[in-house]
């Protein structure tokens, strides 16, 4: 931990175009709100993978947020094939979270996801994806349609069922949460290691942890970092970061 007893958290950037050139990003309302809700300071981590070693920054973090993003992971990445794979992707990143989940778990540090985080550590942990869960006439559609303002696609929400005994279970105290749905993409088959923590009405999979050499990992397909002042579940969910940041035991793992 810091010096100044408040713990940092590293937060993956993604490589995206600005302008002529390429830029290494973050959205400021992952970074804003894992800082004052999990009560953290933060440094972002290049996805630079031709340039850094994940090792190299581990032992100067004390944990790993995966943020979402626009972006997919390439389907190779899980074993799919497909000649043309959805886009946009974000071939630095798919490897740069890889090696950097690897080191965190290895060194024992906790590692958190929201959306693409969430389809990120499934990966990792040898899961697979499936691309069809945002589109319109599906049982429940997962994103909103496609003409709304950005805003508003957070407005589109659904319920989901907390597995009980789980780690969102106990630290909520209920049986279900509303959450908004934000993403095209989705689990399909989940990694291996990994305890199913809510599903969707539909059956799909929303959030997933493990505990991995005592570091627990926690992912959620929602996005808690939209405008957490106006909702306390959001809060809890970086409430959770900050106590892992800090080696608490959570209940559940």
């Amino acid at each position: 931990m810091a010096a100044s007893g408040r713990p940092v958290l590293g937060i993956i950037c993604c490589r995206r175009k600005a302008g002529p050139e390429m830029a290494q990003s973050v959205m400021e309302r992952y970074a804003a709100a894992a800082m004052r809700y999990a009560d953290c300071a933060a440094l972002l981590v290049p996805s630079m993978p031709e340039h850094m070693q994940a090792s190299e920054v581990m032992g100067r973090l004390d944990g790993l947020l995966l943020t979402g993003s626009p972006s997919n992971v390439r389907p190779s990445r899980y074993g799919d094939a497909i000649d043309d794979p959805p886009g946009p992707l974000d071939d630095a990143r798919d490897e740069m979270t890889m090696r950097l989940v690897d080191s965190a778990l290895e060194s024992k540090r906790p590692v958190f996801g929201i959306c693409r985080g969430f389809q990120e550590l499934n990966v990792a942990f040898g899961g697979s994806l499936r691309r069809d869960v945002g589109e319109e006439g599906r049982s429940l559609a997962h994103h909103a349609a496609l003409d709304v303002a950005f805003d508003n696609m957070f407005d589109h929400e659904h319920a989901v069922e907390l597995t009980p005994g789980g780690v969102l279970a106990r630290a909520y105290d209920r049986e279900k949460l509303l959450v908004n749905s934000v993403h095209f993409q989705g689990a399909d088959k989940i990694g291996d290691g990994l305890k199913v923590e809510a599903r969707a009405p539909d059956g799909l999979v929303e959030a997933f942890s493990a505990s991995v050499n005592a570091a627990p990992v926690l992912a959620v397909q929602w996005h808690p970092e939209w405008h957490p002042g106006d909702h306390p579940d959001s809060q809890t969910f970086f409430q959770l970061l900050g106590r892992a940041l800090r080696g608490e035991k959570l209940e559940g793992f």
